[in-house]
């Protein structure tokens, strides 16, 4: 699990792009570089009862495309994700674990040899060093704490409902075409999510020294 020091250049991105989720009433979720892909999962504030809007990403995309081509932050070229986590959401940083108290949730120990690698129980409490599973279903069930320093992956556990009656499935969302933008060597491609899986929208936009 990620709880190293941010990097000057991920904090620059961070402090340029928060202002923008901030304007269209969305919480940055997590900030992440890859190789050469820049993931940025935005997400609707916590209690919120709907989730983000194709829509509002692809319009989140360009927002922070010309952000950060004006400012240039990142030295190199590289491919801009904006996305949302999902209903099953990755967990990387203690602040994911505090936002999903009471959510069922799903780890893997970094040790490989561990008879118990796999956790999976409800979260009670996190701090900054560590989360507390509740492993059964009752109030009073056995608790476990585990220090993030041991978590290898941990993700929210998504209970899914009866599935639709033949005949009555939920037609699928079309994806809308995106407005015009005005920079250089962009490409927007918007993934409309199946259900349960995050939206994304992907701008592949080309570093200008």
């Amino acid at each position: 699990m990620s709880t190293d020091i941010e990097s000057p250049v991920m904090a620059r991105v961070r402090e340029l792009i928060v202002p923008i989720a901030t304007d269209l009433g969305l919480d940055l979720y997590d900030l992440e570089q890859r190789g050469g892909t820049l993931r940025v999962t935005l997400d609707t504030p916590t209690g919120s009862d709907a989730g983000i809007t194709l829509d509002k990403l692809s319009l989140a995309s360009r927002l922070v495309s010309k952000e950060l081509d004006q400012h240039d932050p990142i030295p190199s070229r590289y491919t801009l994700e904006v996305t949302s986590p999902g209903v099953e959401r990755t967990l990387r940083h203690p602040e994911h674990f505090r936002r999903e108290t009471g959510k069922l949730v799903a780890v893997r120990l970094t040790d490989v040899e561990a008879a118990d690698r796999r956790v999976q129980g409800v979260i009670v409490s996190a701090d900054d060093t560590s989360v507390t599973l509740r492993l059964g279903e009752v109030a009073d069930a056995a608790e476990r704490v585990v220090p993030y320093a041991q978590i290898d992956r941990a993700r929210t556990v998504f209970e899914w409902g009866p599935q639709p009656k033949p005949g009555h499935a939920p037609k699928p969302k079309r994806a809308a075409t995106p407005a015009s933008t005005d920079l250089v060597d962009t490409e927007i491609d918007e993934t409309v999510p199946a259900d349960g899986a995050a939206a994304s929208v992907v701008a592949t936009k080309e570093h200008k020294s």
